[in-house]
């Protein structure tokens, strides 16, 4: 026949819980006491997209252990740039990582094994255009995620005659040029916000 259960020892499981549950609660608790499944990021959370090689660009180049295959890199208009060994290889629109890749690829015909690292030195090539009734109209460059508020506010904002709901986003893709709408008084009150879109490199933002 089994014993029943000690009252004091359920007590004092009880009062050791409420106690670790408390220290929990401080600010400055330990991670392993203050996290819990509901607050830990959910795996695969969005996060910013890399940044995508643009003409322009002057990349670092080098092989470990490879002295002669180290260098500064420009990428062409074409979009292209020329490694010794590795030939000719097409940059833009690719991360750091993927042209890294690339290069190792054509490598590997002649190195076994290199160990490519790849960094750039330089950015040339992601602009932007905000033009019209802005304070600061001009070209823009940009090396990380950039909305249209975000642009505005490069340019310092739009002038008190602009048609701040008739302001147009000026895109040049593989179908030609075509003309996005942007309601700005819209994303300001917080709504419509899809308006609010990651500009690419070529964009230009017209305040009438």
């Amino acid at each position: 026949m089994l014993a029943p259960p000690n009252r004091i020892s359920v007590a004092a499981a009880a009062l050791a819980l409420a106690v670790l549950l408390a220290l929990a609660s401080l600010p400055g608790a330990p991670a392993a006491l203050a996290a819990s499944p509901a607050s830990t990021s959910a795996p695969g959370a969005a996060a910013n997209p890399p940044y995508l090689i643009q003409p322009g660009d002057v990349l670092y180049v080098s092989v470990w252990k490879e002295k002669e295959l180290q260098e500064e890199v420009l990428v062409r208009p074409d979009g292209g740039l020329s490694f010794p060994l590795a030939g000719d290889i097409q940059a833009t629109g690719h991360t750091v990582e993927e042209v890294r890749q690339l290069i190792e690829a054509g490598l590997r015909h002649y190195i076994p094994d290199p160990a490519v690292s790849v960094a750039v030195k330089s950015i040339g090539g992601n602009f932007i255009y905000v033009i019209g009734k802005v304070n600061r109209p001009g070209q823009f460059p940009f090396s990380k995620p950039l909305d249209v508020m975000q642009a505005l506010a490069l340019a310092g904002g739009a002038t008190p005659y602009a048609a701040v709901n008739d302001i147009r986003i000026l895109q040049r893709g593989p179908a030609g040029l075509k003309s996005l709408p942007f309601h700005y008084s819209d994303v300001e009150k917080g709504r419509d916000l899809e308006q609010n879109i990651l500009l690419k490199s070529g964009d230009t933002v017209v305040v009438p």
